[in-house]
């Protein structure tokens, strides 16, 4: 085996063994978490979840860029549209439909995110 596969399969192992070690936290139980490390109420951590959630996506539709700071920087990318026609996939032609172009949103963990790892 290549030195590259070596690298790849090993770090897919890892990445599933993080995987596996728990389950993602949920809204509420992030609610919960908020509202035991202030004085807030559940129901307000929530609502404050909530509202979040919403001035999120639309600052990141009006701007195309939104940072929670320690967190994470969410930006909208364009891609551009596709022209129909054969493509070769894994050794076979392959007849693939022409796409409209699509802006996609990516978020990427900041500085502060990753020197916790």
């Amino acid at each position: 085996m290549a030195p590259k596969m070596k690298a790849a399969m090993k770090a897919m192992k890892a990445m599933k063994a993080t995987a596996m070690k728990g389950k993602a936290m949920t809204k509420t139980g992030l609610a919960e978490a908020l509202a035991s490390s202030t004085e807030l109420s559940k129901k307000d951590c929530g609502a404050v979840l909530e509202s979040l959630a919403t001035i999120c996506a639309a600052e990141v539709k009006k701007t195309g860029k939104l940072t929670i700071p320690g967190l994470v920087m969410v930006k909208t990318r364009k891609k551009p549209a596709t022209k129909a026609g054969k493509r070769e996939m894994f050794g076979k032609v392959v007849l693939v439909k022409a796409q409209p172009a699509k802006t996609v949103v990516k978020a990427y963990p900041v500085k502060a995110l990753k020197d916790n790892f």
